[in-house]
């Protein structure tokens, strides 16, 4: 029940206790990178790359885990993972195309509230310009098949944008 840590409890343990207190195993990028990349071709590891990736865990999640824990066992520095970091995401890639395997790079995605956006400002342009056409006359919309009214075209509601709540204490910094 009370086994979170006490607060400053991390003050008063040994210091370089952890790994990556300590200086880092591989302290420039190459020696970093050449030994991920000796790591990442061990079979066993290509099998777990590659039915990571079959399973949905897209690329750029699976590089920074692999850094993290590099970083977590003193391997390198947070600063030597930022620099190689591209350099195994484009090794991954290419492992991946090379086997033929579908996976998700996780960069290029937009999320579902700019898709909900697009939607509802095309729907609102769309609904504009039947509605100018319908007022020019320069459209006949009294075809034989379907007829689309006004009332049956559903213009979705605006969005609500949620209000970022700044801090308001005494202590809470402002804009300076």
């Amino acid at each position: 029940m009370f086994s979170a840590p006490i607060p400053g409890q991390s003050l008063t343990s040994e210091p370089k206790n952890v790994p990556w207190e300590n200086p880092p195993q591989f302290p420039d990028p190459e020696s970093a990178l050449l030994w991920h990349m000796d790591r990442l071709q061990e079979p066993e590891k290509v099998k777990a790359i590659a039915g990571l990736l079959t399973l949905g865990l897209d690329v750029v999640t699976l590089t920074e885990g692999l850094l993290r824990s590099a970083v977590l066992d003193g391997r390198h520095s947070i600063d030597v993972s930022l620099l190689i970091g591209p350099i195994i995401h484009e090794y991954i890639v290419g492992t991946a195309d090379a086997a033929g395997l579908n996976y998700n790079e996780g960069m290029d995605e937009t999320s579902a509230d700019e898709v909900d956006v697009n939607y509802t400002i095309r729907s609102r342009e769309a609904a504009e310009i039947l509605k100018e056409l319908k007022e020019t006359g320069e459209v006949d919309f009294d075809m034989e098949s379907e007829e689309t009214t006004e009332e049956e075209i559903e213009v979705p509601e605006e969005i609500e944008v949620p209000v970022e709540n700044k801090p308001m204490g005494l202590m809470s910094r402002g804009e300076v």
